[in-house]
């Protein structure tokens, strides 16, 4: 079993993860100018795949913030639909899920 501590330290370095990603996609985005118009086709289209990362990102990092939450109101690993212990194995692959497995959307 592994200690919610832990558990903290890995959603933590998730979130600077997380920030860091987007802090990056953010200044590719404010970077690109071309004055080329088929350049510029080609960076649209990186945009956008850019601001689909990004949205991912964000999602993702809410969910961090919300488990870190959890963690520090004694609720972490309980699911917030139920209330029943969400398995460890599951914590293990997504340490920030609000939900059991039979609850899982």
């Amino acid at each position: 079993m592994t200690p919610v501590q832990e558990r903290k330290r890995q959603l933590e370095t998730r979130r600077r993860t997380l920030r860091a990603r987007l802090e990056r996609i953010e200044g590719e985005l404010d970077t690109q100018d071309s004055r080329d118009w088929e350049d510029r086709a080609i960076e649209r289209e990186d945009d956008e795949v850019l601001e689909g990362i990004g949205l991912a990102a964000q999602r993702e990092l809410r969910m961090v913030e919300a488990a870190l939450e959890r963690v520090a109101t004694g609720e972490y690993g309980l699911c917030v639909r139920c209330g029943e212990a969400i398995a460890e194995e599951r914590l293990d692959l997504l340490p920030h899920t609000p939900f059991c497995q039979r609850c899982a959307p």
